[in-house]
């Protein structure tokens, strides 16, 4: 039968492995991330030459000198040069914004066919200057004759020659992701041996899919690597519970091994609707259904990475659906302790009534159906790649049977949430 022809669909996508943050990808900056995994997408589905109607692509990690990154990287593949293409950041959710961006722009018919996507690396900071130093440059420069100069010398100071190198703190609390995490967990008494337990599974999960060949057509080899470089395949809970809280030395039990660690990669997928799938002769792998955002006020008390919570919530309650209506849960794992406080709170009637404003809670998902490949802690999570990479893998997975449904739900930081329904095409 023949779908409504404003349906959306995932037809394809592509990533390059991720890795640990100043290791493997060291001397690579964003933009070469970025483009390796375009060109992934490019070959695979044998796009070269093919005008794109719009590209969004981002990165948290970005530069004042990559203000047009997603156009750069774009001219930098074999793609039509015509094929516009701009920048999108919603920290860790980016690219599945841009995926909802794009996904929109075909609903309404403005483009046929699209791509969305995101790069991170810690490994290509965007080290800026100085306040102090900026003000002397400036004036500096302003200054006209040798007087002038040598008055504007006088704001200039050896100390101000140290940079500023960016951080992932919130700006209003001036606390880590990892900080804000431990405080949900102690607030949700989520013990240190179920954080190492979720952790596990993640590596155990994705060390099955990569020996089943499952993720060979969607990680495309870079810098002499396969697979994801963090991915362990020989880890056991004995070895995580050895490890030291990161966050808090004290009453900690967020460690290395329970949390996502910092990482440099790339991912994108290619979108369009029936018409352009039978274009250029691919199958459609997904449809793109609904997605919704949200956001808490962790400023004054809500934990950092709760707005997930009500962004599911509000996605199933508009389109009618329950847990038991899901048949793969993505849900991004920044830290094994989030996952956990979110399902406890979707689990909680007190919370469920309070917060997300339903009668009844959501109730508890079957974790069989969670995370079924892995997900961040044993991939990765270069901040924007993550939500490319996960609508890649949901994409997949719907593929491979009828009549299934998916969903995504993604934390970020700014106390925001968003989260996608997916169905197989």
């Amino acid at each position: 039968m023949k779908s409504d022809q404003r349906t959306v669909y995932v037809l394809g996508s592509a990533r390059i492995p991720f890795v640990k943050s100043l290791t493997t990808y060291s001397s690579f900056t964003r933009k070469e991330l970025m483009i390796a995994a375009l060109n992934g997408l490019i070959k695979q589905y044998r796009l070269e030459g093919q005008l794109i109607g719009d590209t969004a692509l981002g990165a948290l990690m970005n530069s004042s000198a990559d203000w047009n990154l997603a156009r750069e990287c774009l001219l930098s593949t074999a793609l039509h040069p015509e094929s516009p293409a701009y920048n999108v950041q919603r920290a860790c959710g980016t690219s599945l914004d841009a995926t909802w961006q794009i996904a929109l722009k075909i609903f309404t018919g403005s483009i046929s066919l699209g791509i969305a996507g995101g790069v991170d690396t810690n490994s290509d900071l965007p080290l800026e200057v100085s306040e102090e130093l900026r003000t002397f440059l400036l004036g500096w420069q302003r200054a006209k004759g040798f007087k002038e100069k040598i008055k504007a010398l006088r704001h200039f100071t050896p100390g101000s020659l140290l940079p500023k190198i960016p951080t992932a703190n919130e700006p209003r609390t001036h606390l880590s992701m990892g900080q804000h995490c431990e405080l949900m967990v102690q607030e949700w008494q989520i013990p240190r041996e179920e954080q190492d337990q979720l952790a596990l599974a993640s590596h155990v999960k994705a060390a099955k899919a990569y020996q089943a060949g499952f993720f060979a057509d969607l990680v495309h080899p870079f810098g002499g690597l396969e697979r994801d470089g963090i991915l362990r395949d020989n880890t056991s809970l004995a070895q995580l519970a050895k490890l030291k809280p990161a966050f808090d030395s004290q009453k900690g039990t967020l460690t290395a091994g329970n949390s996502s660690p910092l990482s440099d990669g790339a991912a994108c997928v290619l979108l369009g609707n029936e018409q352009s799938a039978e274009k250029l002769g691919l199958k459609t792998l997904a449809k793109i259904i609904d997605v919704q955002v949200a956001a808490v006020d962790f400023v004054h008390g809500a934990g950092l990475l709760m707005a997930p919570t009500k962004a599911v919530s509000w996605l199933l309650e508009r389109n009618q659906l329950r847990f038991q209506d899901f048949d793969y849960l993505e849900i991004h794992e920044a830290f094994a302790g989030q996952v956990l406080c979110n399902l406890k709170a979707w689990e909680s009637a007190k919370y469920c009534q309070e917060v997300l404003g339903r009668t009844t809670p959501l109730g508890a998902i079957d974790r069989q159906r969670l995370n079924v490949v892995g997900s961040s802690l044993a991939l990765g999570h270069p901040y924007a790649a993550t939500g490319a990479r996960i609508v890649g893998t949901l994409a997949k997975l719907l593929a491979q049977d009828k009549n299934k449904r998916g969903l995504i739900s993604i934390c970020t930081a700014g106390g925001m949430g968003i989260a996608a329904i997916l169905e197989s095409a």
